[in-house]
C-alpha cells in the first residue's frame, strides 16, 4: 500500500471505539480509510451499525499526527505492514471478521501454501507437557508445518524452540508493539526466530503494555491457523480463550487429555468433554483429522520392491488393504483389531516405507 493509504489507515486504527469489525464496515462503505476520515459525519451515521458514540472521536486531528509518528517508527525499524485487502495479508486471517485492518511483521514469514497450526497451553507447563509438545512437532516435521504461538513462558516458547530445532518456520504473535519484547528473557531467541519465521502484532509502538492485550492477541494466533492445539491448561486460562476463538472461526481445535484431578489438565479435559476439541493422544491424529498429505518432494524416494520389511502389525494392515482396496482409518483399526490411536502412527511408517499412500477423504490404499 502507498504511504498515503498507510497514513490514513493507521489514523483510523488509532481511533477509540473503532475495532477491526467497525473499521472494515466503514472502509467497505466509503472505499478507503482516507474516504472514511474525510466523509461527512451525517453520511457515516447512515451506515448500519454506526452510531454517534462510535465515531465521536473520529475527526480529531491528533490521530493523523500519531499516524505520522508510527510511520516513522515503522520505516526506521524495517517493519513490514500488510493491509487486510492486500495479497500479502495472511489468507486465513482474511476470513476472520474481527481480524485487524493492519498487521505489522518482522522476519522472514511466508504463509502461502503451508500447513499452519497454533500450539498454546499453560505457562507453567509440566515436564509431560514439554515432552508431548516436543514429540508432537518432531513427528509432524515431514509435513513441514508452520508453528504459531505467543512467545510467552511455558508452552509457547517450548513450541517455538522445538520448531527452530527442526528447521520449521515459526511465528510469534505479540501482545505489544515491536518496540519491546515480553518476556525480556526471550529476547535471546529473536534472531533465530526471524531467520525462519518472525513476529506479528497489530499493536503500535505507542500502545500501553496491558494484560488485556494478551486476550486480544489470541484472535490472531487462532486466526492465522487451520487448527489450534492446547497442550495443557488449568480450568481457566488464555489458551482456552484461544480455543474458543478458533471454534468461533470454525477452525479445528485439539486438546491433549490428562489425568482427572491434574490441575494443568482440567481445561483440556473440559474442552474434550464439551466437544469443543478433538482428543489428541498421538501426534499423527493431527494430519489424520486435518487430512494432510505429504508433499511429493517430502516423500521418501524409495523404489517399490517385491518384499519390504514389515513387522507383524504392518503385514496385517497391508494384507487387509490389499484385499479390500481403499479403506478409512476407522475401518482399518476395526477390522485389523488394532487400537485406533496406534493405527495413524503405523500408517505413516508404512507410507514412509513406500507400501501404502493416503488419499483424499482420509482413505488409504496399497501402492
Amino acid at each position: 500500500m502507498t504511504e498515503n493509504n498507510l497514513l490514513y489507515t493507521l489514523a483510523l486504527q488509532h481511533v477509540p471505539n473503532i475495532g477491526g469489525i467497525t473499521a472494515k464496515r466503514l472502509i467497505s462503505h466509503c472505499g478507503s480509510a482516507e474516504a472514511v476520515l474525510t466523509e461527512k459525519k451525517q453520511n457515516l451515521l447512515k451506515i448500519d451499525g454506526i452510531g454517534s458514540v462510535t465515531i465521536s472521536d473520529l475527526f480529531k486531528t491528533h490521530h493523523l499526527k500519531e499516524a505520522v509518528k508510527e510511520i516513522q517508527f515503522i520505516q526506521e525499524n524495517g517493519i513490514d505492514v500488510s493491509y487486510f485487502q492486500d495479497d500479502n495479508y495472511p489468507e486465513k486471517l482474511k476470513h476472520c471478521i474481527d481480524g485487524p485492518i493492519l498487521l505489522f511483521q518482522t522476519g522472514n514469514i511466508d504463509l502461502k501454501k503451508q500447513h499452519i497450526i497454533s500450539i498454546v497451553g499453560a505457562r507453567k507447563i509440566t515436564t509431560n507437557g514439554i515432552a508431548f509438545c516436543e514429540n508432537l512437532i518432531e513427528q509432524l516435521v515431514h509435513y513441514n508445518p508452520i508453528i504459531v504461538s505467543g512467545f510467552a513462558y511455558g508452552t509457547d516458547i517450548t513450541a517455538h524452540k522445538s520448531a527452530m530445532k527442526h528447521n520449521l518456520q515459526t511465528v510469534a504473535c505479540l501482545a505489544h508493539g515491536m518496540n519491546q519484547i515480553y518476556p525480556k528473557v526471550h529476547k535471546k531467541y529473536m534472531v533465530d526466530m526471524e531467520k525462519n519465521g518472525g513476529f506479528f502484532t497489530d499493536f503500535w509502538s505507542s500502545d500501553t503494555f496491558d494484560k488485556n492485550n494478551f486476550l486480544k492477541r489470541n484472535r490472531i494466533i487462532a486466526g492465522l491457523s487451520e487448527a489450534t492445539i492446547v497442550v495443557e491448561s488449568a480450568e481457566k486460562g488464555g489458551s482456552l480463550v484461544t480455543a474458543d476463538i478458533a471454534n468461533s472461526y470454525n477452525r479445528d481445535v485439539f486438546a491433549v487429555p490428562g489425568r482427572v484431578g491434574d490441575s494443568q489438565s482440567i481445561g483440556c479435559n473440559n474442552l474434550i468433554k464439551h466437544q469443543k476439541a478433538h482428543m489428541l493422544t498421538t501426534p499423527l491424529d493431527v494430519p489424520y483429522i486435518l487430512n494432510w498429505e505429504l508433499e511429493d518432494d517430502k516423500k521418501p524416494a524409495i523404489q517399490k520392491q517385491l518384499f519390504v520389511e514389515l513387522d507383524a502389525t504392518e503385514k496385517t494392515i497391508y494384507n487387509y488393504l490389499n484385499e479390500n482396496e481403499k479403506q478409512q482409518l476407522d475401518s482399518i483399526a476395526l477390522n485389523c483389531e488394532i487400537p485406533i490411536f496406534k493405527v495413524a502412527s503405523i500408517l505413516l511408517t508404512m507410507e514412509l516405507k513406500g507400501v501404502i499412500r493416503p488419499l483424499p477423504g482420509k482413505l488409504f490404499e496399497v501402492v
